[in-house]
């Protein structure tokens, strides 16, 4: 045992990460990757077939995670066959998470420190919304972004920006930053885009939710140069409905992007709001297919539609009967076809439920005015990082804010951090804003969080859309929870 924390120490520092990249250039050899994945594989499966014997308690979640990992080694796998990533790019990404994964907690001072002072670790990642312009003005778009100038819409200067990746590293110890917006590869300031926040801050790994429509050649070209962004480009299902709510000729610019992603060797993935509409077509066999087999996606985030932002609408929302066989398939598609899905929320119980308002291994959520929201789905501030930069704060005093302990002090009461499951902590139920809506309203009120917006401020005064959130969570929490009893709490039992 010591001496495999001791291996693990040690590819944990530069030196091992470097040694990580090396090592991770062999396997473009396909007679000793072909071994490799075989042995990984067997591993992995004689895990899933006995889950109980990694934590007895949860058997269920960890035979998941193992699914999960599974299917992210099939996919590496099948990208390095078709040699669609490049080396220096996997070299890059391996050396990052490797450094990420296997540095221990308690080896980071900042970690320690932290602890030390608030009783728990930090938050593991951000989410960064540099600018609120976009080149699409997509219906129901949750930021209400759309087809203006950059230099008229709302942005973050650049210095700022780069205090908070710095600061957020030498505070909190993160090493994942994703970006989000408004359309990122949009943002300029300062003479510099967003590209250059990424190259300056070379030792941290990098998502970013885009359009796709900006990825060029060069841009791609780019990218694979740096080895530490991957793009999750944004589609709706095929041709028809992502150009229904994208604009026509949309789905065909993504998939000229994806072809100069492949081209460069990027990994890319996909992002995909889930409604009632598209629910059933998005993890059929053909649309996942076109994208993973055809295409080469690497990943796909799946988030179920929200009604905020513009023109929200609460029939978008997919039924709880549709909720319900969301998860189902989602799972299928995990363990049959090895492709990498992450549902929000279907999936809360592989990281115990609500991940918002600076969890330990959560984030936070900073947009384009320098509001500090719990999520980027729950669009109310408890500050904003000019005027805290400004009388000389820091992170660590938004991350303390009233508003933030509450929500963790519930995620705590709801699971989070708990050696047993329970009846009462619905990980398929976990979003304070979705399905604990009321409860959010209370914390905004008695905080005075800020709304984001005027569409946020305007929701809060309309009781009737409180009343219906509140009786489709109650349908939703119904469903989801015969699932939850049975799927989770039995078999752990």
């Amino acid at each position: 045992m010591n001496i495999a924390r001791g291996v693990t120490r040690l590819l944990a520092t530069p030196a091992g990460g470097r040694l990580l990249g090396a090592g991770a250039s062999l396997l473009y050899l396909d007679a000793l990757r072909a071994p490799l994945v075989r042995t990984a594989d067997g591993w992995l499966r004689a895990r899933l077939d006995h889950p109980a014997d990694t934590h007895p308690t949860w058997r269920q979640i960890v035979r998941q995670r193992w699914l999960i990992d599974r299917a992210i080694l099939h996919t590496v796998d099948r990208l390095i066959g078709r040699r669609l990533l490049s080396p220096h790019v996997l070299r890059v990404i391996a050396r990052l998470w490797g450094q990420t994964l296997l540095t221990p907690a308690d080896d980071k001072p900042m970690v320690r420190s932290f602890r030390q002072r608030y009783g728990v670790n930090p938050p593991w990642f951000l989410v960064l919304s540099p600018g609120h312009a976009c080149n699409l003005r997509c219906a129901g778009c949750y930021a209400d972004s759309g087809a203006t100038c950059d230099d008229g819409a709302p942005k973050l200067d650049w210095s700022t920006l780069d205090r908070l990746i710095s600061e957020a590293q030498d505070l909190w110890g993160v090493s994942l930053i994703a970006f989000s917006g408004g359309e990122p590869l949009m943002y300029r300031s300062e003479g510099k885009d967003l590209l250059d926040l990424v190259e300056k801050h070379a030792n941290c790994l990098y998502l970013m939710f885009t359009n796709g429509t900006l990825i060029d050649r060069e841009t791609a070209a780019r990218l694979a140069r740096l080895g530490n962004l991957t793009p999750a480009l944004s589609v709706e299902g095929m041709r028809e409905q992502t150009d229904a709510r994208r604009g026509t000729g949309a789905f065909d610019r993504v998939l000229a992007a994806m072809a100069h992603l492949r081209d460069a060797g990027v990994p890319f993935g996909l992002s995909i709001t889930v409604t009632r509409a598209n629910c059933a077509h998005v993890l059929s066999d053909p649309f996942l297919d076109f994208f993973f087999r055809e295409q080469g996606a690497f990943y796909a985030f799946l988030f179920q539609y929200m009604p905020i932002g513009r023109a929200r609408d609460l029939d978008e929302m997919p039924t709880p009967d549709q909720h319900a066989a969301f998860w189902r398939r989602s799972w299928e598609v995990v363990a049959e076809k090895a492709v990498f899905l992450m549902d929000f929320w279907n999936h809360g119980p592989l990281v115990e439920g609500c991940i918002a308002a600076g969890r330990d291994r959560g984030y936070l959520h900073i947009d384009w005015n320098g509001h500090v929201m719990p999520c980027v789905f729950a669009p109310y501030a408890a500050a904003n990082i000019r005027e805290v930069y400004a009388h000389g704060g820091t992170l660590n005093e938004i991350w303390a804010a009233p508003f933030f302990q509450a929500i963790r002090a519930w995620q705590r009461r709801y699971g989070y951090g708990q050696e047993s499951l329970t009846p009462e902590g619905n990980w398929l139920h976990p979003c304070p804003f979705r399905d604990h809506h009321a409860l959010f309203r209370e914390w905004v009120e008695r905080f005075g969080a800020k709304p984001e917006n005027e569409a946020a401020a305007q929701a809060l005064l309309d009781g009737a859309l409180c009343e219906e959130l509140m009786l489709r969570s109650e349908e939703r929490r119904a469903v989801t929870q015969e699932i939850w009893e049975r799927e989770y709490l039995r078999k752990a039992q």
